[in-house]
């Protein structure tokens, strides 16, 4: 381990995200190692903006990045393609969403996931076992999509009142994650969530309307979205109504 990296005992509070290396270090957003996956831990690392992100082998190592990747729920970009595949999907009997119905198959599906430069997946057991927890406590989410009664995509992320951060997807289908993420854009439209927390910057995400800001706004819309209420984590076609008018029906 890096001797400026601190090392955290369990309940020790994490640094404060300032401290995180930065962009010329070997691994800039890294903050902090150490400390315990638990409920409690994940809750106060989350309220201030940092996410444990580690592989088979590794400590617990914890992350706050500068910038910060993240997808204003006003500019999803439902391209035109993206578009067609919810209107087909919205009107066939045999598509759902489902939210929270398959929390673990979900996270498993993410694991199994290949991600390009990825030798292996973050999604340990201790994290699967961890964030089991948090969606047991109520705050991690699974939203699903379902065809033929078939999981074929999906996404799993944490929610701390309006503050929603996304955390991994995957898809058997062709745009089943995208289906899903939409599905998710559509909830916090209507709860009036305005961002979902990337994390990372992806090409995938950023072709779907995510963009980097400063962590220092990102800290700021935080402290904010986390005082509301919890969101209702159920899935109605108000949703995709959200996204996508229905067609008016002939005359």
């Amino acid at each position: 381990m890096h001797p400026d990296l601190p090392w955290l005992a369990p309940g020790e509070s994490f640094p404060a995200p300032h401290a995180a290396w930065g962009q010329n270090t070997p691994a800039p957003g890294l903050l902090a190692a150490g400390a315990a996956l638990d409920v409690p831990h994940l809750l106060r690392a989350y309220r201030h903006g940092i996410f444990p992100w580690f592989s088979a082998g590794q400590p617990i190592l914890w992350w706050t990045p500068d910038p910060r990747m993240v997808l204003p729920v006003a500019k999803f970009r439902l391209h035109r393609s993206l578009r067609r595949t919810l209107e087909k999907f919205r009107t066939n009997p045999h598509c759902e969403i489902r939210i929270d119905s398959a929390f673990s198959s979900v996270m498993q599906a993410c694991a199994n996931t290949p991600r390009p430069g990825q030798s292996g997946s973050w999604i340990v057991p201790a994290m699967h076992t961890a964030y089991q927890q948090l969606h047991t406590n109520g705050y991690a989410h699974s939203i699903e999509t379902w065809i033929e009664g078939r999981l074929v995509g999906g996404l799993y992320c944490v929610a701390i009142g309006q503050a929603v951060f996304g955390e991994s997807m995957f898809a058997h289908q062709r745009d089943a994650s995208k289906i899903a993420l939409a599905a998710l854009v559509g909830l916090c439209r209507h709860h009036g969530a305005s961002l979902i927390d990337c994390q990372q910057n992806t090409r995938h995400l950023a072709s779907l309307g995510a963009h980097e800001i400063p962590r220092a706004e990102f800290l700021q819309h935080l402290l904010q979205a986390q005082q509301h209420p919890p969101m209702h984590w159920q899935f109605t076609p108000l949703y995709w109504d959200a996204l996508v008018p229905p067609t008016p029906a002939a005359a």
